[in-house]
């Protein structure tokens, strides 16, 4: 290797763009000059240190920290995800933004921010989108330059390739939690009252079709995650996802399928639709549908309506009014041919209860309402709020403070809550 020594190390430590530079050369060193094809990980990496271990040695300023760091970085960049590896190990990250190599931003805590870190080029990025979808059987390419897929731990990843992206490589990470969600954590970060949990509870366990809704980031597969804990754990449940990261734990007979995107001769595909046809015939007593977001919608109710109550499912919408009128585009894209009214009747008959979460000015997310679906009324669907979120005297514009509140309206369709025993009004 060339030698190379920065102006700055002789005072003691080396800085960051000389650290940087110290990865770049030993990079180029070992991808120039080692067997990478035929070495594991660990061969790898005992090269690496000693590489590391050497340069360094003929200056005495790099602390050890420096060195581990090098060493790390180089591994990364040749096996792992390069820079994208220090930020996935940041446990205070929710979610990463990568506009083309150059662009990185980061929601942490709630808020976004642009990160002081870029990729080397367009190239080494698309190196690091071909691992990832690879890793998941996927492929991404200029014949199918969009995919979802997901990381090992569970992450849920969005790519769209140029020349769909006129800004290059786009990719979007929503960060797996490596603690699953439970309701006693949205009691703690006061989403839900203790009276609403519980009521959740019996619906789940009087299996209530529930329908949660809300906007992007509002937290619709975290309270699905939630919630599902309430499941009782001898039944069978069969989850349906785009991409695999719901958590469900505690059930012994748990099915999870995940969808597959065409090949690049455009065949081999499996929908949500094709796997809610197949999960029937797998003697489900609850569907979990992840998202639903066209025709699969028509799939799903018809399950709904066909004996397997207990059904879980979410929806990208703004209130529980406009997820009625989504659901029936939804369906109308599966069966264009279909009346309204009996799309409505459809709708009135397969869902039980809504509940609509939303993400407020503060950047907390709240659940907002949760309405009970009673049927037809003179052609429309008719709702029925059981709780609605209200503010308090102690909101203020940057700070929302407030709780779930009964409405004087009660559950009219108990039905099911008397079928497993429970006769108290609610």
């Amino acid at each position: 290797m060339v030698g190379w020594i920065g102006k700055g190390a002789e005072k003691g430590r080396m800085s960051g763009e000389e650290l940087e530079k110290l990865v770049e050369e030993i990079h180029y060193y070992v991808t120039d000059n080692l067997p990478l094809s035929s070495m594991s990980d660990e061969e790898l990496e005992e090269e690496i240190e000693n590489l590391v271990q050497k340069r360094c040695s003929e200056f005495h300023f790099v602390s050890v920290e420096q060195r581990v760091s090098v060493c790390e970085q180089v591994f990364s960049a040749i096996r792992g995800f390069g820079i994208l590896d220090t930020i996935m190990r940041d446990d205070n990250i929710t979610e990463v933004m990568i506009n083309g190599p150059k662009e990185i931003f980061i929601e942490k805590k709630g808020r976004l921010e642009r990160l002081n870190r870029e990729f080397e080029d367009e190239r080494r990025l698309e190196d690091v989108i071909q691992k990832i979808v690879g890793m998941a059987g996927r492929e991404v390419n200029q014949a199918n330059p969009i995919v979802d897929t997901r990381l090992p731990d569970g992450s849920r990843v969005n790519v769209v390739l140029p020349p769909i992206s006129l800004k290059g490589a786009i990719v979007t990470i929503r960060k797996f939690s490596k603690t699953p969600m439970t309701v006693e954590q949205l009691l703690k970060y006061q989403s839900i009252t203790q009276e609403v949990a519980d009521v959740l509870e019996l619906f789940v366990k009087a299996k209530y079709n529930i329908f949660i809704c809300g906007g992007t980031g509002s937290g619709k597969t975290t309270f699905l995650n939630a919630i599902s804990n309430f499941i009782p754990r001898d039944e069978r449940v069969i989850t349906i996802e785009d991409s695999a990261e719901l958590q469900i734990v505690g059930i012994d007979n748990l099915v999870c399928l995940e969808t597959r995107n065409s090949n690049a001769s455009g065949s081999g595909e499996v929908t949500i639709r094709d796997l809610i046809k197949s999960s029937l015939r797998m003697r489900p007593e609850r569907i979990v549908v992840g998202e639903v977001r066209g025709g699969e919608a028509l799939d799903m109710l018809q399950a709904m309506n066909t004996g397997h109550d207990g059904s879980l499912s979410t929806g990208h919408a703004n209130s529980t009014k406009d997820m009625l009128s989504r659901l029936e585009t939804m369906v109308l894209q599966g069966a264009s041919g279909l009346p309204l009214e009996a799309i409505r009747q459809q709708i009135s008959s397969a869902l039980d209860i809504i509940v609509h979460l939303s993400r407020l000015r503060d950047k907390s997310r709240k659940t907002m309402e949760i309405t009970e679906v009673c049927g037809l009324k003179d052609g429309e669907i008719e709702l029925n709020p059981l709780y609605v979120f209200e503010e308090d005297e102690n909101s203020t514009m940057s700070k929302v403070s407030g709780k779930l509140v009964r409405t004087k309206c009660k559950l009219k369709n108990d039905w099911k809550l008397k079928m497993m025993g429970y006769y108290e009004a609610i």
